[in-house]
């Protein structure tokens, strides 16, 4: 072989042995909701627990069953938290309740916005201590109309932020000094001083910027190593972010335009599972995108931590 063909050779080689392989999701179900959200794994019970909010459906779904058990719940569901008594906390449109997978019954619990007409309650999880945290959101579209509450395991909640728009995603550190949180417009995400004591906030600062291009960021989860997985509102991805840099680590492709939410799941939390939604996809964007509305998954190589209950005392 001459020189220059050898030369060629392996230039082309070292190009291809040096670019990143792409990470490729592989569908769980296809719903096709309308929207899909609220992704969290139930380690108790081996289940992804996940909402199609508009459909009024909370989902359980056992991947080694594959089957997935859809429950209407009445009323459109922001998000879903598991709890110790065996039961799950929801948030619908007018409160928090306490859901029964069993029967589908719902027990209120308090409407911390029952003064205050057109919003709904959107994405939440729970803290280590076991309070139920999730925020609120116009369904008229209306700027800083919302806020994000906790609830505590007593009953009494509490209006934390105030002035959101889209209440989306929330994390905690693995130390649990810091609380990540995402009001969607803002493109950011806020770390707050947070005390697992007292459930209490303070000091914001911007933790991490989502640029323009990459879409809104929706709901978010962690790692075990401490980076944050966001999903992509508009960017047809979930990005891996450090929250104590700001660095993008790493981004992997979901065949949907709108990303809605992630979770680590399965026996080793090594699944990263990702739900989608169709509202606002145009035709063209469902032709590239059949599958938009399902529920995906990924091995990226690394793990999750477990879910934090809701400690019940009721």
């Amino acid at each position: 072989m001459k020189p220059i063909l050898l030369i060629l050779v392996a230039s082309v080689l070292l190009v291809y042995c040096s670019t990143p392989k792409k990470d490729k999701t592989e569908l769980v179900l296809n719903t096709q909701s309308d929207l899909g959200e609220g992704a969290i794994w139930n380690h108790k019970t081996g289940e992804l627990m996940w909402v199609n909010i508009t459909g009024k459906i909370l989902n359980f779904y056992n991947p080694k069953l594959k089957y997935n058990k859809e429950m209407f719940t009445g009323q459109m569901i922001g998000t879903v938290v598991p709890s110790e008594s065996g039961k799950a906390m929801i948030a619908l449109e007018n409160g928090f309740y306490q859901f029964d997978p069993e029967t589908g019954s719902k027990h209120f619990i308090i409407d911390p916005e029952k003064e205050i007409s057109g919003n709904r309650f959107n994405d939440g999880k729970c803290d280590p201590a076991g309070r139920f945290w999730a925020g609120t959101m116009s369904l008229e579209g209306k700027k800083k109309a919302g806020a994000l509450y906790r609830l505590d395991p007593k009953r009494t909640v509490h209006k934390m932020i105030e002035g959101v728009t889209t209440s989306n995603g929330i994390v905690w550190s693995r130390d649990q000094t810091k609380m990540y949180y995402i009001d969607t417009p803002t493109r950011k995400v806020m770390a707050w001083n947070y005390n697992n004591e007292t459930g209490e906030i303070s000091n914001p600062q911007t933790a991490i910027e989502v640029p323009e291009d990459m879409g809104f960021p929706d709901g978010m989860t962690i790692d075990s190593e401490g980076n944050v997985w966001i999903a992509l509102w508009g960017g047809a991805a979930v990005g891996c972010w450090n929250p104590e840099t700001g660095k993008l680590l790493r981004t992997i492709d979901v065949p949907a335009k709108n990303v809605t939410s992630c979770a680590f799941g399965d026996d080793d939390l090594g699944t990263l599972y990702i739900t989608t939604a169709r509202q606002n996809t145009n035709e063209k964007e469902l032709e590239k995108f059949p599958h938009a509305g399902g529920v995906f998954k990924i091995r990226p190589g690394v793990k999750g931590i477990e879910a934090c209950f809701f400690k019940d005392e009721f």
